[in-house]
C-alpha cells in the first residue's frame, strides 16, 4: 500500500490545500512507494509564524541547557529503537545500500545524543574588563531556523541540521528534498512522541522554487542553512539579503586525492575507490579527482579498474550489492551525459560508462562504476561537478604540479594525500584549500569535528562545537560595579 505523506506543523499532521501530491519512487525499481504533501507559499508562510510565535513565547527557548538536553536523549533514543525501519525507508526512497543506510542511521541517533552532551558544558566567558566592570559573554538561540536538506543523504542531513538548531533553543522549518522526504516524515514522528513542545519543530515538504524560496526571503526566518548544490546555494544567499539573515551553506566539490609514488598502494587504491563510489559517487565529499605521480600512474590505474570492475551494484536491499541505484531519472540522465561528453572530449573510458540492463536492474538507475584516464584539467569531466560514480584519474610529476592541479577549482570541500613519508604528506595537505581533509585514509570523519568547504563549497561549519554556533547569536554583557556618574560632559 502507498504510504501517504502529510505535513508536521504545529505539533497536528496536516494535508496541504494543493490537492496536487509528489509521487516518491524507489530509485532501484521505479515504483512509487509514498505520495507526499506539497506545501503552498501560503502554508509556508504561516509555518515560519507558528515557529516564530513559539520561539518568541519561550516554551523552548527559555528552558535549560539540561532540560533541553534531555529532550534530545529523548530523541536519540527513538531513533535508535526504529533503527531497523529508518534503514529500510532510506534504501527504498534513496537507493542507498543497506550497509550505507545503517551506518546513516546510527549516525542520527548519535548526532542527536552528542549535541544532548554538548549542552551540559558550560560555553559562556567572563572578563575582568577593569576594576569596575565585568564583561559576561553569553550564547542565545537565534531564533527561526529554516533547514533546507539534500537527497543524497536524507536522514543524516536532516539530523545534522535539526539537533543543533534544536538544541541551541530555536524553532526550527525542516524542508527535505522533494524526492527523499521518507526518513524526514519518520523523523519528526518520533519527535512528536517526545517532549519537545509542539510549534517548535515543523516540517514541510515541497519545491524548493516554493518552500525553500520562501524560507529564504522571508523576514521572520533568523537563519536558513541549506546543504545541495552551488547554484542554488547561491540564490538562497541572494534571497536571504531581505533582512540579513545569518546563512550556513554546504556545497559542491570536486575533491582532489593525490597519491605520491611512495604511497601504500594497496592502501590508496582501497580508500580511492571507497573516496568515490561510496554512496553512488552521490557525496559532496567525493574524492571524484584522483591525482597520481607519473612513477605508479600505469600500476596504480591498473589495479584501480580491475578492483572497479569486481564492484557489485544492485539494490539496496540485496545483502551482496556494494553499490546503489542512483537517486533519480532526471539526476540519472545527467550522469550519463557527463560521461558522453567524457569521450567527446577525448578522455579514455578505462571502466564502466554504462547503464546496468542485467541481472534484473533494468527497471532501476543503475550506472557501472566509471573510470577516466589520461585526462587534463581543461576537461569539464575534471572541472565540474558530476556526482555520480564516475573518477578522472590525472598523472602529475612532483609536489608543486601536484598542489597546482589540486587547486585548480573553485570548489574547496575536500581532499587527500595518501604517502608514507609523513612530513610531505603534512606539507601537502595543509597547501590544499579544502576544509575537509585526510592523510592516508578517506571520508573517515566524526561527529566532533567541523564540516564545510572553502571557496564555492560553502560558508559556516556544521557538526561539532560550530555546528551548534551556526544557530546562536553571541551577546556581550557589561556590568558596572561601581554605578556613579561618569561626568563626560562636565
Amino acid at each position: 500500500m502507498t504510504k501517504e505523506l502529510k505535513q508536521y506543523i504545529n505539533g497536528q499532521w496536516v494535508e496541504s490545500s494543493d490537492p496536487k501530491k509528489l509521487n516518491i519512487i524507489n530509485p532501484a525499481t521505479q515504483e512509487v512507494i509514498a505520495r507526499a504533501a506539497k506545501a503552498t507559499k501560503e502554508e509556508t508562510e504561516e509555518t515560519i509564524k507558528i515557529a516564530k510565535r513559539t520561539f518568541e513565547s519561550g516554551v523552548w527557548s527559555d528552558r535549560s541547557p539540561q532540560e533541553r538536553a534531555a529532550v534530545l536523549v529523548q530523541i536519540a533514543d527513538k531513533l535508535q529503537e526504529n533503527i531497523d525501519e529508518l534503514t529500510e525507508l532510506e534504501v527504498q526512497n534513496n537507493g542507498k545500500t543497506r550497509r550505507e543506510a545503517r551506518s546513516d542511521a546510527e549516525e542520527a541517533a548519535n548526532t542527536f545524543r552528542y549535541y544532548a552532551g554538548l549542552l551540559n558544558i558550560p560555553n559562556d566567558q567572563a572578563y575582568e574588563a577593569s576594576e569596575d566592570m565585568q564583561t559576561l559573554i553569553v550564547k542565545e538561540p537565534i531564533g527561526v531556523a529554516g533547514l533546507i536538506v539534500p537527497w543524497n543523504f536524507p536522514l543524516l542531513m536532516s539530523v545534522w541540521k535539526i539537533a543543533p538548531a534544536l538544541a541551541a533553543g530555536n524553532s526550527i522549518l525542516l524542508k527535505p528534498a522533494e524526492i527523499t522526504p521518507m526518513t524526514a516524515v519518520k523523523v519528526f514522528e518520533l519527535i512528536d512522541e517526545s517532549d519537545l513542545p509542539k510549534g517548535v519543530a515543523n516540517l514541510l515538504m515541497g519545491s524548493g522554487s516554493v518552500v525553500g524560496q520562501t524560507i529564504a526571503e522571508s523576514d521572520d526566518v533568523d537563519v536558513v542553512s541549506f546543504t545541495g548544490s552551488t547554484g542554488v546555494g547561491r540564490h538562497i544567499m541572494q534571497a536571504a539579503t531581505g533582512n540579513m539573515k545569518k546563512v550556513s551553506l554546504e556545497l559542491g566539490g570536486k575533491s582532489p586525492n593525490i597519491i605520491f609514488d611512495d604511497a601504500d598502494l594497496e592502501t590508496a587504491v582501497d580508500y580511492s575507490l571507497f573516496g568515490i563510489f561510496m554512496g553512488s559517487g552521490q557525496v559532496c565529499s567525493s574524492g571524484s579527482r584522483i591525482l597520481v605521480q607519473e612513477g605508479i600512474y600505469d600500476e596504480f590505474v591498473e589495479k584501480y579498474v580491475e578492483k572497479a570492475k569486481g564492484i557489485r551494484v544492485g539494490p539496496g536491499n540485496d545483502k551482496q550489492s556494494q553499490m546503489g541505484a542512483i537517486v533519480s531519472e532526471k539526476h540519472f540522465e545527467s550522469i550519463l551525459e557527463y560521461i558522453r561528453i567524457g569521450k567527446e572530449e577525448g578522455a579514455n573510458l578505462a571502466q564502466g560508462g554504462n547503464r546496468i540492463k542485467k541481472d534484473g536492474l533494468e527497471k532501476g538507475f543503475f550506472i557501472e562504476p566509471t573510470v577516466f584516464t589520461h585526462v587534463t584539467s581543461d576537461m569539464r569531466i575534471v572541472r565540474e561537478e558530476i556526482f555520480g560514480p564516475v573518477v578522472t584519474i590525472q598523472k602529475f610529476k612532483n609536489e608543486e604540479e601536484a598542489i597546482k592541479i589540486a587547486n585548480d577549482t573553485v570548489f574547496g570541500l575536500a581532499g587527500a594525500v595518501f604517502s608514507t613519508d609523513q612530513n610531505k604528506a603534512l606539507r601537502v595537505i595543509k597547501k590544499v584549500r579544502a576544509g575537509i581533509t585526510w592523510v592516508n585514509a578517506y571520508h573517515l570523519t566524526n561527529i566532533q569535528a567541523p564540516w564545510g568547504g572553502y571557496k564555492q563549497s560553502g560558508i559556516g561549519r556544521s557538526l561539532g562545537t560550530y555546528g551548534l554556533g551556526e544557530y546562536q547569536e553571541t551577546k556581550q554583557i557589561n556590568i558596572n560595579l561601581s554605578p556613579k556618574p561618569i561626568h563626560w560632559f562636565e
